[in-house]
C-alpha cells in the first residue's frame, strides 16, 4: 500500500462547493474541471483525487479525512476503502462522542472511584478523626478515664455474680 495524498474535511467542502456553483453555472464536464482547476490552483492528478474523494463525501455528514492510497499488484485492499478507477480511498467518519456515563457512588464511601475511601460501617466509630497527627490530650484523658470506668464495672459485676460450679 502506497498512501498518495489525504484531503481533509475542510479541503472537501471548498471542492464540494466550488463544484456546486460550477454545475449550477451549467458547465461541462470539461469546463467543470477546468473552473475547478482554476478556483482551487490544483491541476493533473490531485485535481482528479480531489473530485473523486469530494463525490465520495456527498452524502456523508461527519467526515473526517479521505484517504487516497495505491496497492500494488496481490495486495488485497480492505474493506474500508472505496476503488474508484486504479485508485482506492479510505474516508475516515467522525464517530459521534458518547456521553460518559456517571456511575452511581456507592452509599459511605467518598473520593476518587476504586479508590475505596471513606469509612467502613465495620469500624468502631464511624466519625472522622479531629486531628490528622492523632488524638488531642483533652480526647487521650477522657479514653482514659473511660478504660478506667469499663475495668471497675467489670470487676463489680464479677464479685456480683456467683462463681460459677465446675463439674
Amino acid at each position: 500500500m502506497k498512501s498518495i495524498t489525504e484531503f481533509s474535511n475542510a479541503a472537501l467542502q471548498k471542492v464540494s462547493a466550488a463544484k456546486a456553483a460550477l454545475v449550477a453555472a451549467g458547465k461541462s464536464a470539461e469546463e467543470l474541471a477546468a473552473g475547478l482547476g482554476e478556483s482551487l490552483k490544483l491541476e493533473g492528478d490531485k485535481l482528479k483525487f480531489a473530485m473523486a474523494a469530494a463525490d465520495l463525501i456527498a452524502d456523508k455528514k461527519a467526515v473526517r479525512r479521505v484517504v487516497v492510497v495505491s496497492f500494488a499488484e496481490g495486495e488485497v485492499a480492505p474493506a474500508k476503502y472505496q476503488q474508484v478507477e486504479d485508485t482506492h480511498y479510505l474516508v475516515e467518519v467522525l464517530e459521534p462522542a458518547k456521553a460518559p456515563v456517571a456511575a452511581a457512588a456507592p452509599a459511605g464511601k467518598g473520593g476518587r472511584p476504586g479508590q475505596g475511601g471513606g469509612f467502613k460501617k465495620d469500624n468502631k466509630s464511624s466519625a472522622p478523626k479531629s486531628s490528622p497527627w492523632g488524638a488531642s490530650p483533652e480526647e487521650i484523658e477522657a479514653k482514659k478515664k473511660a478504660s478506667k470506668n469499663a475495668a471497675l464495672a467489670a470487676k463489680a459485676s464479677a464479685k456480683e455474680a456467683p462463681p460459677a460450679k465446675k463439674k
